[in-house]
């Protein structure tokens, strides 16, 4: 292709997975209260959440075989739209059954991740591939960075006005993606993609685990979004019982007031995040190397998921605040540190295989996490957190074990 029309299937892929990024981000604030308001525990509360990740894990191998047979295209159309669906209906739904129904449905059509890497894959030379692939990472981020603080400002408004606006949103992805998408796949080509056809091979697994270093990273892997994922789901509950008065508790304002609480706090965590990973991370690994930052990462993530009962207790909201840029420096250091760390101990000719591993047994981390947080949480406040600091102190114990990679021949 040449350069023009290089550009907008590429801006589309972006565009995707910044607006899928950003829809999920946006409900995030007031998605448990608003839920809590109709009768739902944090238990129930915290398998909505673990359902929406469940149906990311288990359709993304499907809608990149899809992809394959009949294009790009119209597996992106059908996705956004299956999006778009599921975030109106949530927000225009006042029942249990009908928003895990809608979150079910927005998890199945969010699950396109795949199909837009095809995409930069179709029209990217092996060259200029992986700067296509980092703008995916991009995406990523400021999806996250953006959606809680858009959430906690529609929030004010109504507690459904954060999944209507994420459904505007998937609509306008569906708009430019009709207009501006071509067909990229081309007819009888194989696909770099394909690792995407069987993400969760089990036959895969076990021969990476057999990998010196790939094993234990890919069991931290798990291990770490897990408990990022417990902290994640049920911190804007614990802020609401230590900061914000019960007896209120499912009025439109108290949701919107705690909605903007948590909302503050991912903003203070995507900030400190894009900080560390913009403008540090490449110094920091060229002075301390990808093992030790790996290990400091885990370290203070360990630390601020502990520190987050008794910051809440403390009655002092900026105590959270700080305890949110501690955890963000944590992830920012560890995450960058983590791809390429298992990228580098990866053999060459299994690259996309197992990075394709470490994305499924980080969404398998996505959908334990807030199963467990939930019910820990109604036995006690401070439980989901106690155990996802230990279980991150697992994960910096194994680590221990890691060994500095050799360098590949094309490094």
């Amino acid at each position: 292709m040449n350069e023009k029309k290089q550009r907008s299937p590429i801006v589309i892929a972006f565009f995707t997975i910044f607006l899928d990024l950003l829809g999920f981000g946006i409900v995030i604030p007031v998605n448990s209260f608003y839920v809590q308001s109709l009768g739902a525990s944090p238990t129930v509360i915290a398998w909505l959440s673990a359902s929406y990740s469940l149906m990311q894990f288990l359709f993304a191998p499907f809608w990149g075989r899809l992809s394959d047979k009949i294009g790009r295209r119209p597996v992106i159309l059908i996705s956004v739209a299956a999006s778009c669906a599921g975030h109106m209906i949530f927000g225009l739904s006042s029942t249990l059954t009908a928003i895990f129904a809608a979150r079910i449905l927005a998890g199945f059509g969010n699950a396109n991740l795949g199909t837009a890497q095809a995409i930069i894959s179709d029209v990217t030379t092996p060259e200029n591939r992986a700067k296509g692939m980092g703008l995916i990472g991009a995406a990523f981020g400021l999806g996250f960075l953006l959606g809680p603080a858009i959430g906690g400002v529609a929030g004010q408004f109504s507690p459904q006005a954060p999944a209507i606006v994420a459904g505007c949103l998937a609509a306008l992805n569906f708009v430019m993606a009709y207009f501006m998408l071509p067909e990229t796949r081309v007819e009888g080509a194989s696909t770099s993609n394909h690792h995407h056809k069987r993400t969760f091979s089990l036959a895969t697994l076990r021969t990476a685990m057999s990998l010196p270093n790939v094993g234990t990273i890919l069991k931290i892997s798990f291990i770490n979004t897990g408990a990022f994922a417990m902290f994640e789901v049920i911190v804007g509950l614990l802020m609401e019982r230590s900061f914000l008065p019960l007896e209120s508790r499912d009025t439109p304002q108290h949701i919107a007031q705690a909605a903007k609480l948590t909302a503050w706090f991912l903003v203070a965590v995507g900030i400190t995040a894009v900080v560390v990973q913009g403008g540090l991370i490449g110094r920091l690994t060229k002075k301390f190397g990808e093992r030790r930052l790996f290990q400091t990462g885990l370290l203070l993530t360990c630390i601020s998921i502990g520190m987050i009962p008794a910051m809440a207790q403390s009655g002092v909201y900026s105590n959270m605040l700080i305890v949110a840029v501690i955890l963000a420096a944590g992830t920012g250091i560890f995450n960058p540190s983590q791809s390429s760390l298992i990228s580098r101990s990866a053999p060459i000719d299994q690259q996309g295989g197992i990075l394709g591993l470490n994305q499924s047994m980080g969404a398998l981390g996505r959908v334990a996490g807030p199963a467990l947080a939930g019910a820990l949480f109604e036995v006690n406040f401070g439980l989901p957190f106690f155990t996802a600091s230990a279980l991150v102190f697992i994960a910096l114990l194994m680590s221990m074990g890691l060994k500095a990679p050799e360098k590949h021949a094309t490094s």
